[in-house]
């Protein structure tokens, strides 16, 4: 029986969204040394230029930055070294034959605890465009300003 329950969330990739479109999203395990789950115990990560690359049939998850642990001795982790990801067959198979479709990528989206074990939220992903990017701003620009005058309309100053 696990000591924890639920799910604690470490980082999340909010980047990803706004210059991905994301398709699929994988749940993956990650394999980490003792004092990398200390640091994201306390809450430490940066996903922001994190990828992941399959080679020879296992799933790698590569530039995620965990800072090193505080209380840390000579044999702390190095910060952006190559983690290996805990997935299916099926999963990875799959995987490979939608990346070798042009323009798609693997993305961590979030880094978390879920019954407490290290658990990585990836999806596969293609790059937005530009004029993508400016209109997916414009749409939220466009239902902020209609939610507001929706608050204030009904309101009798």
């Amino acid at each position: 029986m696990p000591r924890e329950r639920g799910q604690q969330v470490v980082a999340t990739n909010r980047k990803a969204r706004h210059d991905y479109h994301l398709e699929d999203v994988f749940e993956a395990g990650i394999v980490l040394t003792g004092t990398e789950v200390k640091s994201l115990r306390a809450g430490r990560a940066s996903l922001v230029d994190g990828y992941a690359t399959i080679e020879s049939g296992e799933a790698w998850l590569e530039n995620v930055h965990i800072p090193e642990y505080t209380q840390g001795t000579w044999n702390n982790h190095s910060t952006r070294r190559r983690r290996k990801l805990l997935m299916n067959r099926v999963e990875i198979d799959k995987l490979v034959g939608k990346i070798k479709e042009s323009g798609f990528t693997l993305v961590p989206i979030s880094l978390y605890f879920k019954d407490g074990r290290a658990k990585v939220e990836i999806a596969l992903a293609k790059g937005k465009k530009d004029y993508d990017k400016r209109q997916a701003l414009k749409e939220q620009q466009d239902k902020r300003e209609a939610a507001r005058a929706m608050s204030t309309k009904g309101k009798d100053w």
